[in-house]
């Protein structure tokens, strides 16, 4: 066994894997041109989706409701493999116009209201979108010796609602932004298996196990799963007393056993400074081993498959109308938006490009 080597500190190691992590959870939150009302941002939650087993097979496993993650690890019996598991939850944030204005919210929180795709307030546009929040399960360190039988753990996020009262230029109030999460029930079983001296095969299944009704008649039933769905689902793996195994380049000894690992709607790359392996990604976005985020990027833009300086100038070129709606999406747009706005010109420059490694040429022989 080669064990990982330590050129960097186990939590800057971390730190970065969470950072290409953190890439591949927000991979399409918010798509140029970053509004609402712009198709691409209206047919969101591409990646990564883990959708509740009934819903899965009522449309014949077209959106999956497991995704599993195969593994090799080089160790022993003390080997120590701890597991986190993240994804986004979707929250609807509806707006919504009251036909009669209130002086207050009624007490039980909710007056009648229209839903609408945007709710206008003064200079302020209110729109209709669906938010998310960042979830993480952290499964406690597993050994081999700990597993002769699969461990296996659930979790629960309960349903949320809240209220938001709107109030116009008078005081009353005029509209409300409601916001709302389902809940969401999960499996996580991760098991091992020997497979010869000193290499183990390791298994992290995901299993979304919440209730789901089909949705009424003339529903897009895909939409209305989704706030119950695991989106943008990955997996991160930590070893302590033994290293990965890439899959993706594997040593010639251990081929067969990589070619034989079964994953599904992920695939595992090793992260964190190249030689390093104690960390594994496994990923829904096809990945290399040991990705990284080019230093001279100003901050996320949602869209890996694109260049930081194209977006950034179409972002600058947007109108006045343009940005205030993206402005308005969200607290992640409106960041977006200004942090394009303040770059400097040192920092467009250095978004032009980079010559990250220079390879000589091989001679014929």
């Amino acid at each position: 066994m080669t064990p990982a080597h330590h050129s960097v500190g186990a939590a800057a190691r971390r730190d970065q894997a969470t950072r290409i992590a953190d890439a591949v959870l927000y991979e399409g939150y918010i798509l140029y041109p970053y509004r609402p009302s712009s198709v691409k941002n209206r047919r969101r939650w591409t990646f990564g989706g883990i959708y509740p087993q009934a819903y899965s097979e009522a449309q014949g496993g077209s959106d999956a409701w497991t995704m599993q993650t195969e593994c090799l690890v080089e160790g022993d019996a003390a080997t120590c493999v701890t597991v986190a598991v993240r994804f986004l939850h979707i929250q609807d944030r509806v707006a919504g116009v009251l036909d009669t204005p209130l002086p207050d919210l009624p007490a039980d929180g909710t007056p009648a209201y229209r839903p609408v795709a945007a709710l206008q307030v003064g200079a302020e546009m209110i729109h209709t979108w669906q938010e998310v929040t960042a979830r993480e399960i952290l499964l406690p360190p597993l050994q081999p010796t700990t597993l002769s039988a699969p461990y296996s753990e659930t979790f629960t996020f309960p349903a949320t609602r809240a209220v938001e009262a709107v109030r116009g230029p008078d005081g009353l109030v005029t509209g409300v932004i409601v916001r709302v999460q389902r809940a969401l029930t999960g499996q996580i079983e991760v098991s091992v298996a020997a497979l010869e001296a000193g290499l183990y095969k390791w298994t992290v299944q995901i299993r979304n196990l919440t209730s789901w009704l089909p949705s009424p008649a003339g529903a897009r039933e895909r939409d209305d799963a989704a706030p119950q769905a695991f989106v943008s689902t990955h997996t991160l793996l930590q070893v302590q007393d033994g290293a990965f195994v890439s899959l993706t380049d594997p040593p010639a000894a251990f081929a067969v056993h990589a070619a034989a690992c079964h994953n599904v709607g992920a695939w595992p790359v090793l992260v964190g400074v190249e030689g390093d392996r104690d960390l594994l990604l496994a990923s829904p976005i096809i990945l290399y081993d040991y990705p990284q985020i080019a230093p001279e990027s100003p901050g996320d833009l949602f869209d890996g498959t694109e260049i930081d300086e194209i977006l950034s100038l179409r972002i600058l070129t947007m109108t006045d109308a343009e940005k205030q709606e993206m402005r308005q999406s969200d607290a992640r747009g409106r960041a977006l938006l200004e942090r394009t706005e303040a770059l400097s010109a040192e920092q467009f420059m250095k978004l032009h490009g980079a010559l990250r490694t220079v390879r000589p040429l091989e001679t014929e022989r």
